[in-house]
């Protein structure tokens, strides 16, 4: 028993030496080395992202610094418009796969995580063996049968063949993370599950856009057969007029012929715009998550869509933190920086602590019996010493990483000031355009009522008739293309702005619960994706 016992004290105070230096490991792993990311500065200019707000005649104010409302798509003061959005924000599979993806991404994050903590391992064997000679052993753990032999106590030996040998054993091992690779892995991976939810950012404002521009279509191309009809509608009015007159010899066959081939080609306008109409109905109805035989019930007229009265502007500042490909950009840098402190701690030293405990017997009865404990301490150091020069050159390219991301951030701000700027350029356009617009289709149709009037006296031919009606149609729908071009702009200016989408709107996600989606998510596709996401309807 004094064997036992002095073997029991080395092992206690092993213990107590292993406690006492696990704090100073434990202080050794809060360092990680690599550079620490940085938010990039703000593009360096003070100004509006436009030189100077243009004034449009007739048109929106542009506001400099003005807040961009959450639900832009209400400015053009709509109930169909917003009712289609809602429910393409509910029910579009691509805003459930962009939301699944950050799911993918935390919890790959939250798997890393693991890694700070030790990892315990229990471990039960039971065996049959068969001694042979009573000098062999065929199928025992030789190492624990030296450690069970060992022991003084006579009645644990092994008993005559066969016999049995019990294992009841725990292991834990901690690596630690003196250099802080774990840390720079688990920076990395959060910084890819924030460029996952900059891209739900971004698929939500790319389905929001494209919805509201889907519609400002829609109510162009209905404009467009409407001017296209009341042509048509003239034109055969004209026709029976000509017609009458021949019966009446006032007018030559010739003109008659002449207003026919007129009405034909006016006809033929028609069923392009049709087509180009049906297409843009399928479009909305799979944005809004459907299959084309169940459409939308939502009709748009250019009539029902108001322009907005005052548009904002951000300033830089603001910008570069509203646009969602911004953010993802910057995302991608802060995940490429962290990639590198991973890739240098690589290259240190690794140091792992394990302790294992357990017992050992031949008999169940003798299992926990003093005697039968098993402990083992150690630490192991593990370094690459040559490798032929490859975690070199992974730490070499990490660093290329950041550059290449940097550049990326860089391209990514340039082209998202391009696109304020274009929107507002086109905004001037048109502001100008539709009031030219406007003008000439007014002086359009009061020429062609002239001309008209004066056929009917016999003061002008045909040809004269033609040629007002034709002027009228055209001037008809270059008024509608620039009134629905000037629809279409104004929401590529709150597109390129960002659309006003904030980060709070995505701090509860995710997951849903500790748990992660429930059950009701996983097994009931047709649940909204954005419960606890997206805005809330009225």
């Amino acid at each position: 028993m004094q064997v036992f016992g002095s073997s029991t004290s080395k092992t206690h105070c092993g213990r107590r030496i292993f406690l006492t230096l696990l704090p100073m490991f434990s202080a050794l792993a809060g360092c990680a080395v690599g550079p620490d990311f940085v938010s990039p500065s703000p593009p360096p200019t003070e100004k509006s992202t436009s030189n100077k707000a243009p004034v449009l005649a007739g048109g929106p104010r542009f506001v400099p610094g003005a807040e961009i409302p959450k639900r832009w798509w209400q400015v053009f003061h709509n109930r169909g418009l917003d009712r289609l959005i809602e429910a393409s924000i509910e029910s579009n599979p691509t805003l459930q796969s962009a939301e699944a993806a950050i799911r993918v991404a935390y919890h790959n994050a939250e798997a890393q995580k693991g890694a700070f903590l030790p990892t315990a391992i229990f471990n039960s064997t039971d065996s049959l063996n068969l001694q042979s000679n009573n000098r062999s052993l065929e199928t025992i753990n030789q190492s624990l049968f030296n450690q069970a032999m060992t022991s003084p106590t006579t009645n644990i030996g092994p008993p005559n063949s066969p016999y049995g040998l019990l294992l009841k054993q725990l292991t834990v091992a901690y690596t630690l993370d003196i250099w802080g690779q774990n840390l720079r892995s688990v920076e990395a991976a959060e910084a890819q599950t924030d460029q996952q939810r900059y891209q739900l950012e971004a698929a939500y404002l790319a389905l929001t856009g494209n919805v509201v521009t889907a519609a400002i279509q829609e109510a162009a191309l209905r404009g467009q057969i409407e001017a296209v009809r009341r042509s048509i509608a003239m034109e055969r009015e004209m026709l029976g007029l000509l017609r009458k007159q021949f019966e009446a010899g006032y007018a030559a066959q010739a003109d008659v012929l002449t207003q026919e081939a007129a009405l034909a080609q006016a006809l033929q306008l028609l069923p392009p715009l049709e087509k180009q109409l049906s297409q843009q109905r399928d479009l909305l109805t799979a944005l809004a998550g459907r299959y084309a035989p169940n459409e939308i019930a939502e009709t748009f007229h250019l009539g029902s869509l108001s322009s907005p009265h005052e548009l904002p502007i951000s300033l830089p500042s603001k910008l570069v933190r509203q646009r969602p490909d911004i953010r993802a950009a910057e995302a991608n840098v802060h995940e490429a920086t962290a990639q590198i402190g991973v890739a240098i701690a690589a290259r240190l030293p690794n140091v792992t602590l394990s302790a294992n405990g357990g017992y050992s017997a031949y008999r169940l009865a003798q299992l926990f019996t003093p005697g039968t404990e098993l402990y083992t301490a150690s630490a192991a150091v593990t370094h690459t010493i040559f490798d032929g020069f490859s975690l070199l050159n992974k730490q070499r390219a990490a660093e290329a990483s950041v550059l290449q991301a940097d550049a990326q951030y860089r391209s990514t701000v340039i082209v998202a000031f391009q696109n304020v700027a274009d929107a507002l350029r086109a905004l001037e356009a048109d502001a100008k355009a539709v009031k030219a617009a406007a003008y000439g289709e007014a002086t359009a149709k009061k020429s062609l009522d002239i001309v008209r009037a004066e056929l009917r006296l016999g003061a002008v031919n045909v040809l004269s008739v033609l040629n007002a009606e034709n002027t009228y149609l055209v001037a008809s729908v270059a008024r509608v293309v620039a009134e629905g071009n000037r629809l279409s702009d104004t929401a590529g200016l709150f597109i390129a702005l960002g659309g006003g989408w904030k980060d709070e709107n995505l701090r509860d996600l995710p997951p849903n619960g500790p748990d992660g989606p429930t059950k009701e998510q996983i097994e009931k596709l047709s649940t909204p994706a954005n419960a606890g996401l997206m805005p809330a309807f009225d």
